[in-house]
């Protein structure tokens, strides 16, 4: 008989800054996934990029957090603390000539419709004695898979054209490697994330074969917007979460979520609501969301 792996979900911002609602929809998402079906729920910090995050951000995620009575079931993990994980990933792709070194220019690529005119998949003119980065080399595929709450899934990957950075010329390691090395590092059964990043599911699915790993199951939801139509985030200005209304935002967001909360709730204490969000959590109202 086969055995069934227990479920293991992750929530993983970027310390750019505070903890906005769109992200604590996010969050709750992914823990009542997780602990509806009795499993583990795991924070992961991706602090990849130093000159985008704020010293003070961190703290103030993994405080939110806390305040809404979204605790991780294993220790924090920084993305900061693991680059040697993703430098053995990234030597392992280019001895398997799944990654090449690139000095092309955005502009260079741009200018030719993202053809690499230094032919950097074929080993090209990128030296070491310049800066490059490297790219991981895709496949040419019609990707399919199924999303958990949108159903089935298509996407069109093209080679070159379609090569995502692994490692920046500054020499950050990308998400997109970073995303995957920490994925099967931790165990991670299933993501559940915003619909914004489904476009870069089908490259991720390259990755891990790529890696010789099985991919998680994925589940996007729709993204929460402001009055003008655009994604909630920090680039936009959302406003940080009021650690001192966690019931408020807690209810607000299942509301988001189409989980129908009674109103009684609101008099209720986080525990309770939480508790109540376990026993009721409906994958399938979501989706409604965004008809």
């Amino acid at each position: 008989m086969t055995k069934l792996l227990q479920y293991r979900g992750r929530f993983a911002p970027s310390p750019t800054g505070p903890l906005h609602f769109g992200s604590l929809v996010t969050a709750l998402a992914s823990y009542l996934e997780a602990k509806s079906v009795s499993g583990q729920w795991l924070v992961r910090i991706e602090d990849l990029d130093p000159l985008r995050e704020p010293p003070e951000a961190t703290e103030k995620i993994l405080s939110s957090l806390d305040a809404h009575g979204l605790s991780s079931d294993e220790p924090v993990r920084f993305q900061s603390h693991h680059h040697s994980d993703y430098q053995t990933a990234t030597e392992q792709l280019l001895k398997a000539c799944k990654a090449y070194r690139c000095s092309c220019s955005r502009k260079q690529l741009q200018a030719h419709q993202g053809r690499h005119p230094q032919h950097c998949r074929d080993g090209g003119s990128a030296t070491k004695d310049q800066p490059f980065a490297i790219r991981f080399a895709l496949s040419d595929e019609h990707c399919q898979w199924q999303d958990l709450l949108l159903g089935r899934q298509q996407q069109l990957v093209q080679a070159e054209i379609d090569d995502p950075v692994i490692l920046r010329k500054e020499g950050f390691f990308a998400y997109q490697l970073a995303v995957v090395v920490d994925d099967m590092d931790q165990g991670i059964t299933d993501v559940v994330r915003g619909s914004d990043l489904l476009d870069m599911t089908a490259q991720q699915l390259q990755i891990y074969r790529a890696l010789n790993a099985t991919p998680p199951n994925w589940l996007h939801i729709p993204v929460i917007v402001n009055e003008q139509g655009q994604k909630l985030s920090k680039q936009n200005h959302a406003p940080a979460l009021d650690n001192c209304k966690p019931v408020e935002n807690l209810f607000a967001a299942l509301s988001a979520l189409n989980q129908q909360p009674p109103q009684s709730l609101l008099c209720e204490s986080v525990d309770n609501l939480l508790d109540w969000s376990r026993t009721h959590w409906n994958r399938r109202a979501v989706h409604l969301t965004s008809q």
